[in-house]
């Protein structure tokens, strides 16, 4: 019997020869978007990124962080089709993402409805910190509407006694309904069809 030593495989560690950060996050995207932040486990992630855990720990930290760079690519694409505030009055700002809105929550090759607008509304206790995640980009969303509304008001778009406060959660509470009706099943033309009344209440508009 030789008693030369046998050569073991050598296990290579961390990210694989050829890892695509973009395909990989893509995918752990498409995951929290469709199952939420607690409805995806590490194992489905592991699936669809072609991943071992330690390899994802080893580029991601952790399934919190891999979320964060999820909503912030998310956000990107989304922002990228939404027309510049100063480009265009703030009610066809309003109406134009709304509008696009409706297109996007009901498209056929993506997840239903909006990851930000209704992401991780509700976790666990202790998932307080991917609850969070999500709210912040609303709340940067939302911040961002009010400072556009407020200069409406100063020149002359909309009514000066306008509260810019409840006028953007109004709008931003119909863009998460939206979201929330795709998911159940809504098509376009019916999402299209709550825009139209949502647009009815601007303030100043002349109504029927």
């Amino acid at each position: 019997m030789s008693n030369a030593p046998v050569l073991q495989p050598v296990r290579r560690r961390g990210r694989p020869p050829r890892f695509d950060r973009a395909a990989a996050l893509d995918a752990a995207t498409g995951l929290f978007w469709r199952h939420g932040y607690e409805g995806t486990s590490i194992a489905m992630l592991t699936e669809a990124m072609g991943f071992t855990p330690p390899t994802l720990y080893a580029a991601f930290g952790c399934k919190e962080a891999l979320y964060r760079e999820a909503l912030d690519r998310y956000g990107r694409r989304t922002s990228t089709k939404q027309p510049a505030a100063s480009d265009t009055s703030v009610f066809s700002m309003v109406e134009r993402f709304l509008r696009n809105a409706a297109r996007e929550f009901t498209r056929g090759d993506q997840p239903r409805g909006c990851m930000i607008s209704t992401g991780s509304l509700r976790c666990a206790a202790d998932q307080h910190a991917a609850v969070d995640a999500a709210a912040a980009h609303r709340a940067a969303a939302f911040d961002g509407f009010i400072a556009r509304i407020e200069e409406a008001k100063r020149i002359g778009e909309v009514p000066t006694h306008t509260d810019a406060h409840a006028l953007a959660r109004f709008y931003a509470a119909v863009a998460q309904g939206m979201s929330v009706q795709a998911i159940d099943g809504a098509d376009a033309a019916a999402l299209d069809a709550m825009v139209d009344i949502a647009l009815a209440a601007w303030p100043g508009r002349i109504r029927e």
